[in-house]
């Protein structure tokens, strides 16, 4: 069955940074898109990056472009998110998360768009 596992969460001072990585099993990886998605306490799902089935498209919400950066490795069935210059408001859990095909969707509904997800890993960002 699918299997999403996620780590390197933490805690991190502001303007630190922190790299996420989720291993991938139980489907043909290089088929399909893969995104961040993430939850800041009290609030929904936010889709947060997305990158195509290999690797030559990815996309950001607008308040992670130019600090977060995704890259996908497909002979290691592996998705990390590097996160630099790390805000206060990027606390939150942040899931790893299976497209449904090939191509990024950036959406508003991730849980209707996405099909398998991970566990979910805590960045806390905090002085």
């Amino acid at each position: 069955q699918v299997q999403l596992a996620e780590s390197g969460g933490g805690l991190a001072q502001p303007g630190g940074s922190l790299r996420l990585s989720c291993a991938a099993s139980g489907f043909t990886f290089s088929s399909y898109a893969m995104n961040w998605v993430r939850q800041a306490p009290g609030k929904g799902l936010e889709w947060v990056s997305g990158i195509d089935a290999d690797g030559r498209d990815d996309q950001y919400v607008y308040e992670v472009k130019g600090r977060f950066t995704i890259a996908r490795n497909n002979a290691n069935n592996t998705v990390s998110l590097q996160m630099n210059n790390l805000k206060p408001e990027d606390t939150g859990l942040y899931y790893c998360a299976k497209a449904r095909g090939p191509i990024v969707v950036v959406t508003a509904t991730p849980k209707l768009e996405f099909d398998h997800w991970g566990q979910g890993t805590q960045v806390t960002v905090s002085a």
